[in-house]
């Protein structure tokens, strides 16, 4: 990290790809030999080629993200496409070009129109998931899966299997056990009631990662129950775990630097040059969880209590309040441990047109890659009228 300093300027992100494949490794020793691993790229896009060798499939869920994995040259065998709403005009274009490479996700009627009236206009052979709700906007209810699976077998689409997702940052192994359990007994009942054997099933656990201090770390401990309710299944068919969250989180980095040290009202603030734009935590609560932070800087002396805020023009933009650091001065650089997931993508990054920070990656065999410089956003919020100079 001192090198980067050295190098880069803050803010910017550091991806540790040797941490990443690290972290994979780990996962996929835990489970049982049959599970696969699908990546959900939302996470964070910019890993997808680091992860290209280490995992089985790739969850889509954007046509911006369909084409990040073309551009990266990803094996459109190993790529889930998914999401809530798909468009026509999408599911044409992936379908002409790569039929029945890609595994469509349906999650509606209206889906399965789309697919099914495209594949056999084409006549070109795809197969799909039914994904079934976990009781919100996303997937469709029992009924609708058995009046779709009742109604086959279908020309040019082939029903893979199941898909359920309910949620994230997931503490308990016995919610685990009692959806796993669920589906297994759905994808009896589908083959008792209609002969459908369902060959896939794909499942996204939700596993917790541990952002905060004085939180109880429960990601081996959820693995392990996660493995041992996949051991306890009668489907005898492919598993495929979906994760985001909890293959990414570990590797990332947050750097930014204090460019400022004030005390109003017997309250010390420090501001630094990045901000709640480029920085998000599943579960922070107005900034009261102390996330894991490096302080590079001196560490003599007593240890103050300084709430640390970003460069945004709102109150709001508070990274975390009443965190102790030893001598901390301007030019310091904080750096924010377990962002590898989200934080890059669902900030609030356009807020006041400030840049889109630098995106590193890192291994120790290939160093530091760039994977994006820092962008100017202030050219995405004006439009020069015609006429105007």
């Amino acid at each position: 990290m001192k090198t980067a300093f050295e190098t880069y300027q803050t803010p910017f992100y550091l991806f540790d790809t040797d941490i990443l494949t690290s972290r994979i490794a780990d996962i996929r020793s835990a489970l049982p030999p049959r599970t696969q691993l699908c990546f959900a790229m939302k996470a964070n896009p910019f890993l997808v080629k680091d992860m290209e060798k280490h995992v089985d499939y790739f969850e889509v869920c954007s046509p911006g993200e369909f084409h990040i994995c073309e551009r990266a040259g990803i094996d459109k065998k190993r790529i889930v496409m998914s999401g809530v709403h798909k468009k026509q005009e999408d599911m044409e274009y992936a379908i002409t070009r790569y039929s029945d490479s890609i595994i469509f996700t349906v999650e509606s009627f209206e889906h399965w129109k789309i697919l099914t009236s495209c594949a056999i206009r084409e006549k070109r052979n795809i197969r799909v998931l039914l994904r079934l709700t976990s009781g919100n906007q996303f997937g469709m209810d029992e009924p609708s899966i058995r009046r779709i699976i009742s109604g086959g077998p279908y020309e040019y689409v082939e029903i893979s299997g199941i898909q359920y997702f309910s949620g994230t940052q997931k503490k308990s192994g016995a919610k685990l056990e009692g959806e796993l359990k669920m589906l297994d007994q759905l994808c009896a009942d589908l083959q008792k009631q209609y002969q459908f054997t369902v060959q896939k099933l794909e499942y996204g656990p939700g596993l917790p990662v541990c952002y905060f201090e004085g939180e109880t770390d429960e990601e081996e401990a959820m693995l392990l129950a996660l493995s041992s309710a996949i051991e306890s299944l009668t489907f005898k068919g492919q598993v495929t775990l979906e994760m985001g969250r909890f293959i990414a989180a570990s590797c990332g980095f947050y750097a930014t630097s204090v460019v400022d040290l004030k005390t109003n009202n017997g309250q010390s603030y420090c501001i630094v040059d990045g901000g709640i734009h480029q920085l998000n935590y599943y579960g922070q609560m107005l900034a009261m969880k102390k996330p894991f932070i490096t302080h590079y800087g001196r560490q003599d002396g007593e240890a103050a209590e300084w709430t640390v805020c970003g460069s945004l023009c709102t109150s709001s933009d508070v990274l975390v309040r009443q965190y102790p650091f030893h001598a901390l001065e301007q030019g310091d650089r904080l750096v924010f441990q377990k962002t590898g997931a989200y934080s890059v993508t669902e900030g609030m990054a356009m807020f006041l047109s400030r840049d889109l920070p630098l995106v590193l990656l890192y291994s120790e065999n290939e160093q530091y890659r760039v994977a994006r410089p820092a962008l100017a956003t202030d050219q995405f919020h004006f439009f020069t009228q015609k006429g105007d100079k």
